[in-house]
């Protein structure tokens, strides 16, 4: 457990560090809006797109090495992160960490069922709730600090290279303890199915991110238009390839299970609303209110804690009251985003760090709260065989409902800010503005996901 906690580890901090960071890469490469937008999104498409395969890969191959490649495939695209030359190249290299990621995820959800019992399942689901809960922690103090140091004169680039030496130590750990389970070799792969599904992502997010730099032209509309075929030929031909029984990108089988896709739906919206808040919130703190990387860091962890300790109570709940639980947190989350957005200074106002404390911890212990319940709930009737592309599908669901967010509070936030920010008397103020505009979205996904999950069935297994 504690080698795949390792790799999960090294992925989450990765994620927070970079949020820490957007500031200073844009800084750095003089990249514009959109472009430092890329820098997020770039990871999260690349990431969505091929997590599901990667899980029917595991499915193929075997989990361990599916996992053992993925480490090595997420160090090499953290070591061309850490040398790129441009900004272009930093995006290309975030791609390729994405993918490594995809191969990491599916199979680390898929190894608990297989090598723990239904009593022990709890607690482990429980135990990457505390991951990462502990990373979050340690990634925005972590990387300010290390951007900080300015170590040899690399400014921003160690919070990349840091991850080449714990992934080595995390294939040493997995070649070492976690056992091999066999792959299934009659299994197949919808390279049909990857490319429709990328094409959608591509055709939804391009336009969403970009528009705002070409100033909105009808090619945008069209081809978030051109969107809604391509996806209805992706559902078509997972149901053929259903039909004559051949592999499928996402098992339609999966789609029985009322619990499923249900939770498809809620944890697209839970994670909409969290990518897109942490980069409006670091270039408030950083760019609008003059904070360093460090203090930056310093001033969102409060959100982090709170996802830690709702993860260690997660872990004494274990399988009890699975939908109560995840109501209260995304409740939480909504009141905790509320409650920042009238914290945040106004007019003359200086930026008071202590006042975000309160807002940020409630909100991270929401997030802690909703998610270990959440994915225990939605995959407790999948059958073993069929682990690895259901654990995938979950988290690419995850990941796209995270790209779309960021996409919208973006838009929302910069959009606001290149209306108001030329001439600006008060720029703070602006900032705030562009913030507080920025999070409605995601406050309004917590609210409907609360409602939301009573459509979830009772998990057939454990206390309720």
């Amino acid at each position: 457990m504690a080698s795949l906690l390792l790799a999960g580890f090294m992925n989450l901090i990765d994620i927070t560090i970079v949020n820490v960071a957007i500031p200073s890469l844009q800084d750095a490469f003089d990249a514009t809006d959109s472009q430092i937008e890329w820098v997020v999104a770039a990871y999260i498409m690349a990431f969505a797109l091929c997590l599901i395969p990667a899980g029917r890969l595991g499915d193929v191959v075997g989990r361990r090495r599916m996992f053992v490649a993925g480490v090595a495939v997420f160090g090499l695209g953290s070591l061309l992160c850490g040398m790129a030359p441009s900004i272009g190249a930093l995006v290309a290299a975030r791609v390729l960490q994405g993918i490594g990621g995809a191969m990491i995820g599916p199979q680390t959800l898929a190894l608990v069922p297989v090598l723990f019992p239904p009593r022990e399942r709890g607690l482990a689901f429980a135990l990457f709730g505390l991951s990462a809960g502990l990373a979050s922690v340690t990634g925005p103090v972590l990387g300010g600090w290390l951007i900080s140091l300015d170590l040899w004169g690399l400014g921003w680039r160690p919070i990349f290279l840091v991850n080449v030496p714990v992934g080595l130590l995390t294939i040493f750990a997995a070649l070492r303890f976690v056992p091999s389970v066999p792959g299934d070799r009659s299994l197949r792969l919808d390279f049909v199915g990857i490319a429709l599904a990328g094409l959608a992502l591509l055709l939804i997010l391009f336009p969403l991110i970009e528009g705002r730099q070409f100033g909105w032209p009808w090619w945008c509309f069209a081809l978030i238009a051109a969107a809604v075929p391509v996806v209805l030929a992706f559902a078509l031909w997972q149901r053929y390839r259903a039909r004559i029984g051949a592999a499928q990108l996402l098992p339609v089988a999966l789609f029985r299970y009322r619990s499923y896709v249900i939770g498809l739906a809620i944890t697209m919206l839970i994670f909409g609303g969290i990518p897109g808040f942490f980069l409006v919130l670091a270039f408030m703190l950083q760019v609008g209110n003059g904070l360093t990387p460090l203090e930056s860091g310093l001033t969102t962890l409060p959100f982090s804690v709170g996802v830690l300790l709702a993860s260690v109570a997660s872990g004494v709940m274990g399988l009890r009251w699975p939908r109560k639980r995840i109501m209260a947190g995304c409740l939480l989350l909504a009141g905790g985003m509320v409650l920042l957005r009238t914290v945040l200074p106004m007019g003359g106002e200086a930026l008071v760090r202590a006042a975000l404390f309160l807002p940020l911890i409630i909100s991270g212990l929401g997030l802690g709260t909703a998610i270990s319940p959440l994915f225990q709930t939605i995959l407790s009737n999948v059958e073993d065989g069929d682990a690895g592309a259901a654990s995938g599908a979950l988290q690419a669901f995850q990941q796209v409902g995270g790209a779309l967010g960021l996409a919208v509070m973006g838009e929302v936030f910069f959009s606001h800010l290149g209306r108001n920010l030329p001439g600006a008397e008060e720029p703070v103020a602006v900032y705030s503005t562009a913030m507080q505009l920025a999070i409605i979205p995601g406050v309004a996904g917590f609210i409907c996901e609360a409602f939301l999950v009573w459509r979830l069935p009772r998990p057939e297994r454990g206390p309720r």
